[in-house]
């Protein structure tokens, strides 16, 4: 019965993303072009290789060792990070993520949810009504809102606290400080080698 579990619980996102895909008009022709491919995720934290398989008009989820167009191993953590580009190289030379194939295509997945943007506010209006449903995505737009705002909060106090606090990273008024000394510094051999030229020759 355990073993059944990871292939019940890919059945169920399959079937969730295609209503998710089928929610944004404009995701059939972006999934055309993605059509062939397959990406594989594996999580240090677990035994599973979970496969993304394009087709025309939807995507697979399976767990198999087969090969890939690109597989990902890393632990949660990285992968997460993964969403910012600009995190990749670092940590691919760190070992956090480990990535065979080409990265292109994992690159091209990434994009493909990324654009997507399902309607569900026409979904849910033929369950809840268009007032309720108004409603609704008023509110979830105020808490992500809120999030967001928590979120830059925290990592603003986190920031004050490793500079102020615990004096792990030097404030920015301090980096220009030093560069503005070791400028003069600069300035001031380049004037005594020049004075001690003459002595030289």
């Amino acid at each position: 019965m355990l073993q059944l579990a990871p292939q019940l619980l890919c059945g169920l996102a399959e079937k969730a993303l295609a209503e998710v895909i089928a929610m944004d008009p404009a995701a059939a022709a972006r999934l055309q072009r993605l059509a062939g491919r397959q990406l594989a995720f594996q999580l240090t934290e677990f035994d599973w290789r979970l496969v993304l398989t394009a087709t025309t008009n939807s995507l697979l989820l399976n767990l198999h060792q087969e090969a890939v167009d690109c597989a990902i191993r890393a632990d949660l953590t990285s992968l997460k990070q993964l969403r910012d580009p600009n995190q990749l190289t670092h940590l691919i030379k760190s070992d956090a993520v480990q990535i065979d194939g080409d990265i292109q295509v994992a690159q091209q997945f990434s994009s493909f949810f990324q654009q997507l943007q399902p309607d569900w506010q026409a979904k849910a209006a033929l369950y809840l009504g268009d007032g309720l449903t108004h409603k609704l995505n008023r509110v979830l737009q105020q808490l992500s809102a809120l999030i967001s705002a928590k979120q830059q909060a925290l990592q603003q106090m986190s920031l004050e606290l490793a500079q102020d606090e615990l004096q792990l990273t030097p404030h920015r008024l301090e980096i220009e400080q030093f560069s503005a000394e070791v400028s003069q510094l600069h300035a001031r051999l380049e004037r005594l080698q020049h004075q001690l030229k003459p002595w030289q020759e």
